[in-house]
């Protein structure tokens, strides 16, 4: 089935923030050869996965709200404004912006690579190990309980809320 790609009129069917085609300028702009010889019904699998995975990780932490009630993925979005060198500008309501759609290329493109789950379940960091008389672990209690995919988080930073922030308050 084909990939089906948000136009930015939030619709409900859709699954993807970005087409495969723009996923493979993305990643061949960058030289990543392993997702330019993945075969096209494996990339759309991915770029599924990877809309996925950011509608859990960030659907709370957006900037603004979701456009129509019923639109499948978290953008597009009304009520987003970003600041840039101190002059404040709002994303109109029907646009997805760039950082979400290559967010979603960098996401789609680590999940070709691991083979598993982007959200993997969570276990305890091991510190150490021993096997002599009796096994025994040392788990590292501050060890991170989740994956945190940086270089995305940092590509979606100027679209996040600040820690803490709500979204503005909307009644129908």
């Amino acid at each position: 089935m084909a990939l089906v790609v948000e136009d930015g009129t939030g619709m409900p069917a859709a699954e993807s923030y970005i087409s495969t085609a723009d996923a493979d300028t993305y990643h061949a702009n960058r030289g990543n050869a392993a997702w330019m010889a993945l075969a096209t019904p494996v990339k759309e699998q991915m770029l599924r996965l990877a809309a996925d995975y950011m509608t859990e990780a960030y659907r709370g932490r957006w900037k603004g709200y979701r456009s129509q009630n019923l639109q499948a993925l978290d953008w597009p979005r009304k009520s987003v404004i970003l600041t840039d060198m101190a002059i404040n500008y709002m994303i109109q309501f029907y646009v997805i912006p760039n950082e979400v759609k290559n967010a979603q290329a960098e996401l789609a493109a680590r999940a070709a690579a691991l083979g598993t789950p982007l959200a993997p379940d969570l276990e305890q960091g091991i510190i150490s190990e021993s096997v002599a008389g009796a096994v025994s672990t040392v788990y590292d209690r501050f060890s991170p309980q989740h994956t945190r995919y940086r270089q995305v988080d940092m590509i979606l930073r100027p679209l996040l809320a600040a820690s803490g922030a709500m979204s503005p308050l909307v009644r129908t």
